[in-house]
């Protein structure tokens, strides 16, 4: 995408408040402070309520778990694998545009599981697999744990094949230990929808704070105006048609009259004034 480099994306809003209203409203919009909750963690906590303590860049570790050739072919709560792997490929793009360390895990690889996706393999091709010849649940592989804690963060981001397995096994010691964690639910896969069901309501009954890959992307990316943006953009642009042709459709037109080689508006104008 060409636009990126030049500008980036995700910053269309304040362009075109350059081509709406002139440069001092773009000014204005790019000095608007973050303002954070009113409340301190420690004064909510006190009297109750829930505490907003997100996953940041700076705080959170991704754990991609047994994201196989083998596993991944058996998932059956996705219309389709293509979309699955759409979402683990975005995901793992996510943690290497922000920096956050990645811990990547097979389960028998050597077996009928299969091999790491070749995409993640690709994308991290520095990152040693922690293989795992019998142990089920990945935080209990000591050489697992071992890698988790090298990281030194306390925000666990993990997605594993399958949903009630591979995720919330880990999920459920995790929290014991003292770890915030969230499950990335569209990254993980399961056997069936009923799996993916009560996972989903055992991590979340446990302390669990269930998320979905592109809502986790714009929580860590929390102000278009971070110097992340081009790489964010480039992510939703790229693996979330949703919106992509959403940006694409400003940058096509930005600047520019979009052509009516059919003469079109003029017809229609015609035909109001009889």
């Amino acid at each position: 995408m060409k636009h990126v480099k030049v500008i980036g994306q995700v910053l269309a809003t304040f362009i075109l408040a350059l081509y709406i209203g002139g440069s001092a409203i773009a000014q204005d919009h790019l000095n608007t402070p973050v303002v954070a909750p009113k409340t301190s963690p420690e004064q909510a906590q006190a009297e109750g309520r829930y505490v907003y303590n997100r996953p940041t860049p700076e705080n959170s570790v991704l754990l991609l778990i047994d994201h196989q050739t083998g596993l991944i072919s058996g998932i059956q709560d996705y219309t389709s694998l293509a979309e699955y792997k759409n979402n683990v490929l975005a995901l793992a793009k996510m943690a290497k545009a922000f920096d956050i360390p990645v811990v990547l895990t097979t389960s028998n690889a050597q077996w009928q599981n299969g091999e790491l996706l070749k995409e993640l393999k690709a994308l991290f091709p520095d990152q040693k697999i922690i293989r795992r010849y019998g142990i089920i649940n990945a935080y209990e592989d000591p050489n697992f744990r071992a890698a988790l804690e090298a990281t030194g963060r306390d925000h666990v981001l993990i997605a594993g094949v399958t949903l009630g397995t591979c995720t919330a096994f880990p999920t459920l010691s995790m929290l014991q230990d003292g770890y915030k964690v969230f499950p990335v639910i569209d990254a993980a896969g399961a056997w069936s929808r009923y799996e993916a069901d009560a996972a989903i309501a055992r991590m979340t009954q446990a302390g669990a704070e269930p998320v979905a890959v592109f809502s986790l992307l714009a929580e860590m990316q929390y102000d278009w105006r971070r110097d992340t943006a081009n790489a964010a953009g480039t992510i939703f642009n790229e693996h979330l048609p949703e919106y992509g042709l959403v940006m694409d459709n400003f940058w096509n037109t930005v600047g520019q009259a979009v052509s009516d080689p059919f003469g079109l508006a003029n017809d229609g104008a015609a035909q109001d004034d009889e």
